[in-house]
């Protein structure tokens, strides 16, 4: 690699990104974005979204569903804590 460099063969890369790395960059500067887990589950990422009304958080799945990688998303309610 290094003569080839040296030699001008290679001059240049490209970085490829995986699709869920590029959402996990967007989904970490969204300002409702609480907390983000990476699952071996059904989903790949799990976000802790939090809002101050019921009618935000209603719009956050749709923008969530706009950012590159994110193919379909599912909404739960956190209803309770309970500490172990």
């Amino acid at each position: 690699m290094n003569r080839l460099e040296q030699d001008g063969t290679i001059v240049g890369y490209t970085l490829r990104l995986k699709p869920s790395a590029e959402a996990l960059s967007a989904l970490r500067g969204h300002p409702n974005v609480f907390a983000l887990h990476t699952t071996n589950g059904r989903w790949d990422i799990v976000a802790e979204l939090r809002a101050d009304t019921l009618e935000n958080f209603d719009r956050m799945p749709d923008a969530i569903r706009c950012i590159s990688g994110i193919a379909t998303t599912e909404t739960s309610i956190l209803l309770s804590t309970h500490k172990v």
